[in-house]
């Protein structure tokens, strides 16, 4: 995958591509089984700059934020799902439950987030502020979370009459 990069590595990358004059954005999320609102924030969030990085909840990330039996894809799967948009121009992981070290490290020009906020709601508001970075809701109106896709899964495989 030559969108995933360390953190380390992709500071580099965010400097360079700020030398050019490009806008940044970050988006940052689990993306465990992506649904249409994936979908919908990833391209709007493109639309608020030139270069769009997405930062991928590790593993252990993901299970601390939803617990036991999640992730559904590891995150190598989940990376490379996302890799494959045309809309996605890097990745890197984070292991914490906020997405703060990443915005410090590379201080996009934009941190953008799922319509599940507010600008008011948005966990790392004040990291983004301290920096001199605004912020942008996208993706439309929530239409499906991850949790309640796999409880409607669940559900259905439940129901399934057997012979």
């Amino acid at each position: 995958m030559k969108k995933l990069y360390s953190l380390a590595q992709l500071k580099k990358i965010i400097e360079g591509q700020k030398k050019k004059g490009k806008q940044v954005v970050l988006a940052n999320g689990c993306f465990d089984l992506i649904h249409i609102g994936h979908i919908r924030y990833l391209k709007e969030s493109k639309k608020k700059g030139d270069v769009l990085v997405v930062a991928l909840n590790s593993d252990s990330s993901v299970r601390k934020l939803k617990g036991k039996g999640r992730p559904i894809l590891n995150e190598n799967e989940r990376a490379e799902i996302i890799s494959s948009f045309s809309f996605v121009d890097y990745i890197t992981f984070f292991n914490e439950e906020k997405v703060d070290k990443v915005l410090l490290s590379l201080k996009p020009h934009v941190h953008a987030k799922g319509s599940d906020y507010t600008e008011e709601t948005v966990p790392e508001k004040e990291t983004v502020q301290d920096y001199g970075g605004k912020i942008a809701i996208t993706g439309g109106p929530k239409v499906k979370s991850t949790s309640k896709l796999i409880e409607e899964i669940a559900a259905k495989i439940k129901n399934i009459k057997k012979p």
